[in-house]
C-alpha cells in the first residue's frame, strides 16, 4: 500500500522555521508532480507550493513566497517544504500529495496519493 508518510510539523513561534518532509512508501516519486497544501479550520484550503521533479519547476503561493523552499531528494525518495519567517495565519494542517501537475495557478486538485496532514501550529 502506498503512503505518504509527513513529519517535521509543530509549534513554533511567529518568526521561527519548521522543515517539512514528506517520504513515500512502496512509491517513488521519480519525476512525478509533488503538491503541498494547508487547511485552516475555517479557511479554505490552499496549494501552498509544487515542484515538478521531471524538470525541476517550482510554484509559491503568493502567501508564501519568498519564505518557503521546497525541494526534492531522489535518493532519499523525500520532498521537503522548508518554511521560514512563519506567521500566525500560517497555522494549518499542511499535506503533501503527489498530483497531476503543477502550473503557474499551483498545484492540481487531481491527486494519486495523499499524506495524513501534520499540524503546524505558529503562536503569536
Amino acid at each position: 500500500e502506498v503512503q505518504l508518510v509527513e513529519s517535521g510539523g509543530g509549534l513554533v513561534q511567529a518568526g521561527g522555521s519548521l522543515r517539512l518532509s514528506c517520504a513515500a512508501s512502496e512509491f517513488t516519486f521519480g519525476d512525478r508532480v509533488i503538491g503541498w497544501f494547508r487547511q485552516a479550520p475555517g479557511k479554505e484550503g490552499e496549494g501552498v507550493s509544487c515542484i515538478d521533479n521531471n524538470d525541476g519547476a517550482t510554484y509559491y503561493a503568493d502567501s508564501v513566497k519568498g519564505r518557503f523552499t521546497i525541494s526534492s531528494d531522489n535518493a532519499k525518495n523525500t520532498v521537503y517544504l522548508q518554511m521560514n519567517s512563519l506567521q500566525p495565519e500560517g497555522s494549518a494542517a499542511y499535506y503533501c500529495a503527489v498530483v497531476w501537475f503543477c502550473s503557474d495557478y499551483g498545484p492540481s486538485l487531481e491527486y494519486d496519493y495523499w499524506g495524513q496532514g501534520p499540524q503546524v501550529t505558529v503562536s503569536s
